[in-house]
């Protein structure tokens, strides 16, 4: 490590240093006076609940907000930062948790966008391109549109745009959220190759044990401040959870069974073709009973997206059909099945779930514009749509100066716990959940799990998607894996490890695990047990 002389003394020069960084904005303090080193060649953790300014704090290191006091240091060199190229020339790249991705082009032309000068928008391109991805495990093709990719190859196409500039310092918000278990550990594995290499990784995560994994150093932030820096030999995620909430780390559990024998929702035989007419879903038969929660388990780009898609009518349903409490919903709009009782968490956010420059009230009438409180008659309710506003503000937690903010100031975490309770306040009698708790910190996880075990104890039937394979299995009564669209398997949720799950989901099986195929599951809303299934 370089050092310069100071006093008769070496002094360590940091791949990144921030002293005294504040960040303010109308009515909201995000970072006050915050102080963090980063040595050359480690892995930094930041940890710390939504809203305590992590986000906007790795935003004023990138160059995107301009800090209104404090000062910032590249490998010992103060830098004023004024935008995310002037970045990106100091050796500095961030990956989002939200990606920032453009849907009507290529993976090599998203890549390269604004950084032609490299290695042109041709060969020369693809094949620097190609090689970053075998070199890293991405596992990427330049060709392929965007728009036709799932969300964990999003992720990793914006690795490959801070790989392909050359950074040195890169920033990762919420790296595996979209990840399984299996690819976590490969992500870590080039983690640790990009450190031999002498690349620094800032690495912010809500999932404590992974931080405890691959961490060398540790920032917990606390209310836009930092409150502590922890060694992971010497510190635990229980502790780490008290300095961030002040209280333990939550686990996903449904505890006592509230499945009845009702079926809410059936799904028959239901087949999805892509536009270039191969199954995306084939032949999937399921039933969702009240009070009970389904989780689906796969690896990303697998069908999860189009099935949702396709029950929430966004996608057309090539053969089979789906039933709400006994009447058919197949092929109807959106908005017909949302006004039938049908909720909607969707995988983004930002895609599909608010409107990131309209204020809160206003998000509050999204995809119920035609039920009050959000209409009156023919007329939309403004009055109506903020009282109730306000109201999942308090009883959801949702950190807010008010709800004439626009949803683009909260962070992920806050807008998610957001959509969520303008979901539930429909009281839903089938709610689709897609990575419910994606990229929210140990104490929203906590609220929205309690949120999710309320609604099915009063009667909800839900579909559970999640990338977390804890979650699937805490927060499940029934557990499916989907593999190249197919139902290939069932597990007790009670008994199955994540490890079997992974491997079941790359296509290995379910290893000393109770399994089930797709034939053992139908829709006539008969729960088996394990006898009737032979096992």
């Amino acid at each position: 490590m370089s050092s310069t002389p100071t006093g008769g003394e070496t002094e360590k020069v940091y791949a990144v240093e921030l002293r005294g960084i504040t960040k303010r904005f109308p009515g909201v303090v995000a970072n006050h006076d915050i102080d963090i080193s980063v040595a050359p060649g480690t892995v930094h953790a930041i940890v710390g609940e939504n809203g305590a300014g992590k986000s906007t704090l790795m935003k004023t290191l990138y160059g995107m907000h301009r800090p209104d006091e404090g000062h910032i240091f590249v490998r010992g060199q103060e830098v004023r930062l004024h935008s995310p190229s002037e970045a990106i020339k100091h050796g500095i790249g961030m990956v989002h948790q939200h990606f920032m991705l453009a849907d009507n082009l290529t993976v090599l032309e998203n890549v390269v966008l604004g950084a032609e000068r490299r290695y042109g928008i041709g060969r020369r391109a693809r094949a620097h391109i190609r090689n970053l991805s075998d070199q890293y495990g991405l596992g990427v093709d330049p060709d392929r549109l965007m728009e036709d990719l799932g969300v964990g190859d999003r992720q990793r196409v914006e690795i490959l745009k801070v790989l392909y500039r050359g950074a040195e310092t890169i920033i990762l918000d919420e790296p595996t959220a979209v990840l399984v278990p299996q690819e976590v550990d490969e992500l870590f594995d080039n983690l640790r190759e990009l450190k031999r290499e002498g690349l620094t990784v800032i690495f912010i995560s809500h999932k404590l044990d992974e931080v405890l994994s691959v961490a060398d150093e540790i920032t917990v932030i606390r209310r836009g401040t930092t409150v502590a820096t922890a060694d992971p030999a010497t510190t635990n995620a229980r502790e780490l959870a008290t300095l961030m909430v002040g209280g333990a780390l939550p686990v996903p559990e449904l505890r006592e069974s509230t499945v009845t024998d009702h079926v809410v929702l059936s799904l028959d035989g239901i087949t999805v073709h892509s536009p270039e007419g191969r199954p995306v879903v084939d032949d999937i038969g399921l039933a969702i009973h009240r009070g009970e929660i389904v989780g689906i388990a796969g690896v990303e780009g697998n069908g999860q997206s189009e099935l949702i898609e396709a029950i929430m009518g966004m996608r057309q349903v090539t053969t089979g059909r789906i039933h709400l409490e006994g009447q058919e919903i197949t092929g109807r709009n959106t908005l017909r099945i949302r006004e039938a009782g049908v909720g909607y968490i969707p995988e983004d956010r930002h895609r599909h779930g608010i409107l990131l420059e309209s204020p809160l009230w206003e998000n509050r009438i999204l995809g119920h514009q035609t039920k009050p409180p959000s209409v009156r008659g023919p007329w939309i309710d403004r009055t109506g749509a903020r009282t109730d506003s306000e109201r999942i503000v308090a009883e959801y937690d949702v950190r807010t100066p008010d709800i004439d903010v626009i949803a683009d100031a909260l962070s992920g975490g806050n807008q998610q716990k957001f959509i969520i309770g303008r979901e539930m306040s429909e009281e839903p009698r089938f709610l689709v959940a897609a990575h419910p708790t994606r990229g929210v910190d140990v104490g929203a996880q906590a609220a929205i799990w309690e949120q999710l075990r309320e609604a099915r104890a009063a009667g909800l039937a839900v579909l559970l998607i999640s990338a977390d394979l804890d979650e699937l299995i805490g927060m499940s009564d029934t557990l499916h894996v989907i593999l190249r669209g197919r139902l290939v398997a069932q597990a007790d949720p009670t008994d199955v490890t994540p490890e079997q799950l992974g491997s079941a989901m790359t296509g290995a099986g379910l290893a000393d695990a109770d399994t089930k195929t797709q034939g053992d599951s139908g829709v006539d809303g008969t729960p088996r047990t394990e006898s009737e299934d032979g096992a």
